[in-house]
């Protein structure tokens, strides 16, 4: 692989700021997919020496630990978490969290533990504080939503206090999310204009969901202190936010002077998103990717580079096995590494369809039962803790997993399994609806994994895929359609994909298969290494121009 490098000195010092950080396994700072692009984000722009100080919280009881009840389905397990790794700053300083002060300190992760730029965690959990607000950093995405507003103001603000106090001064404030967005109003009342705030920040967009677009009452964001006591009617002025519903992304697209979606399909979808809002900042395509360093294996990438296919096919075999034992552990299943494995492996939510398999059930017997094809399914991936609809999704995998020997469900799905799924996969199953993935980035290093795609045409797929060559694409669904019409359509085309092509190719035609495996090996390199997003984020996104006009032409050009 030939190292990618930047075109532009690394001189701006850059703030980050993120709700999620996911750098490595024992540091349980992430949910899902936000967290695992900040990790690589930080350890690609650590290997570039960009200057980067990332900001973050510490959760005491992370995200959660996923186990099990007594019947196999998924129960939630809150655990304090202990970081010898971790050093106490001793800094203390005061934020305001609903008109109360609240002391805040902060963690340092240096950069020789993990191989990330300098990380701050932030905390409330000081016996200077009361419960409640000991509790603001306790758990990632707090189901009150009350505690995720001032988990808000205390990434946004006291992240800004803490550089104060460190005697950091950053060209650029980056926002990963809208989490951090208090930091804007911080920023305008040390600066004094939007128009200087917006020559320093900068906004990343991950989702067109409802859940990563907060809205929250203007009233209840006013007195816990999220726009830092800043009179309503400048709030209003500020970001042309009129009604009593505040949204959180166009406060931070108003606010930003650039901003980036994650793929160039997002771009598009987020144009269309925001059409009709003037004075929004222009908003880029970045498109997402992991750190091929940490996440792939490059005695792989090397033998597909060379054509050596008997290295290829026994590192593969040796990490299936690997999986298969963790599979064993949990479930009591054993796997046959000569079998076909196909794992769909993320965050539960319900437009990824977990489940799209089981929408036909006939069809899906006849797929687990087929012995001229034989095949081994492995589902995994945390819900969030309190969405019930996805927890009821994945106890029903559960269930059906006990009637098939060749069926299994995991618990657990943090950075350590990620990897031995994907390093064990043969086909990887991406399902989400069209235009509901901005990006996804299981896929990137499944295929650094020799693990091959199949997905809809959705996220950074149109930007990675040649179907039938380095991964396999399913027909587009009509987006307008009703929802359980694009299901139909996409679980009968998936299950014709599968019997018709992908299988039989597997067993009988075994030097294609090879031939797409590598493919997706060497294509995903270096297009989709964090490197090359570090780079593009260092060059287009931070350097930005000393003044920034608003424009109603940023959406549509």
């Amino acid at each position: 692989m030939t190292p990618l490098v930047s075109k532009t000195p690394p001189t701006r010092q850059v703030a980050y700021f993120s709700m999620e950080f996911a750098v490595a396994q024992p540091l349980k700072t992430y949910s899902g997919g936000l967290g695992f692009l900040a990790g690589s984000h930080m350890r690609s722009a650590y290997h570039l020496q960009q200057p980067i100080t990332a900001i973050g919280i510490l959760w005491k009881y992370g995200y959660y630990d996923q186990v099990r009840k007594a019947d196999q389905t998924m129960d939630v397990l809150f655990l304090e978490k202990q970081y010898s790794f971790l050093q106490p700053t001793q800094l203390k300083f005061q934020i305001q969290v609903n008109y109360a002060p609240v002391w805040v300190t902060a963690y340092y992760l240096p950069p020789t533990v993990f191989g990330t730029v300098p990380m701050y965690f932030l905390s409330t959990d000081l016996p200077e504080n009361d419960y409640l607000a000991q509790t603001i950093c306790h758990k990632l995405y707090d189901a009150n939503p009350e505690t995720r507003i001032a988990s808000s103001i205390l990434l946004g603000i006291g992240g800004a206090k803490l550089l104060e106090q460190l005697n950091l001064t950053p060209d650029v404030y980056h926002m990963n999310e809208s989490h951090p967005l208090p930091l804007a109003f911080y920023l305008y009342q040390q600066l004094g204009s939007r128009e200087a705030v917006r020559q320093r920040l900068v906004f990343t967009t991950h989702t067109p969901e409802e859940a990563g677009n907060p809205r929250s009452d203007i009233r209840l964001l006013d007195r816990m202190g999220f726009f830092n006591y800043l009179p309503l009617t400048e709030v209003r002025q500020l970001t042309g936010i009129a009604d009593d519903t505040f949204n959180w992304a166009l406060g931070a697209l108003r606010l930003s002077g650039r901003a980036n979606a994650v793929s160039k399909k997002h771009q598009e979808v987020s144009k269309q998103l925001w059409q009709g809002y003037p004075d929004l900042a222009p908003i880029i395509a970045i498109t997402n990717a992991q750190n091929q360093a940490f996440w792939g294996n490059s005695a792989l990438y090397t033998a597909a580079a060379n054509d050596d296919d008997a290295t290829l096919i026994a590192h593969k075999k040796t990490a299936k096995q690997c999986l298969f034992d963790e599979v064993a552990n949990q479930t009591g299943d054993l796997y046959d590494p000569a079998v076909f494995t196909m794992v769909w492996a993320r965050r539960f939510a319900g437009y990824k369809r977990a489940d799209l398999l089981l929408s036909d059930s006939a069809r899906f017997d006849r797929l687990m039962t087929n012995s001229r094809y034989p095949v081994q399914l492995i589902w995994a991936g945390k819900p969030y803790p309190f969405d019930y609809a996805s927890i009821g999704t994945f106890d029903r995998l559960v269930h059906v997993s006990k009637n098939y020997v060749n069926s299994s469900v995991l618990v657990g799905y943090e950075m350590h399994l990620s990897k031995l799924l994907k390093q064990g996969a043969d086909l990887w199953l991406n399902t989400p609806r069209l235009t509901r993935e901005a990006s996804g980035t299981s896929g990137m290093t499944a295929a650094m994994n020799g693990a091959i795609n199949c997905s809809t045409n959705d996220g950074w797929i149109p930007e990675f895929a040649r179907p039938g060559l380095n991964s396999f694409v399913l027909p587009e669904a009509d987006p307008t359609w009703p929802a359980h019409e694009q299901d139909a359509f996409d679980a009968d085309n998936l299950f014709t994909l599968l019997e018709t092509v992908i299988l039989p190719m597997y067993y009988e035609q075994p030097a294609q298969w090879l031939r797409i495996q590598k493919a997706g090996i060497l294509n995903v390199s270096p297009q989709f290494d964090s490197d090359r997003m570090a780079i593009e984020y260092y060059e287009k996104l931070y350097s930005l121009p000393q003044t920034i006009p608003l424009s109603t032409e940023a959406i549509s050009v």
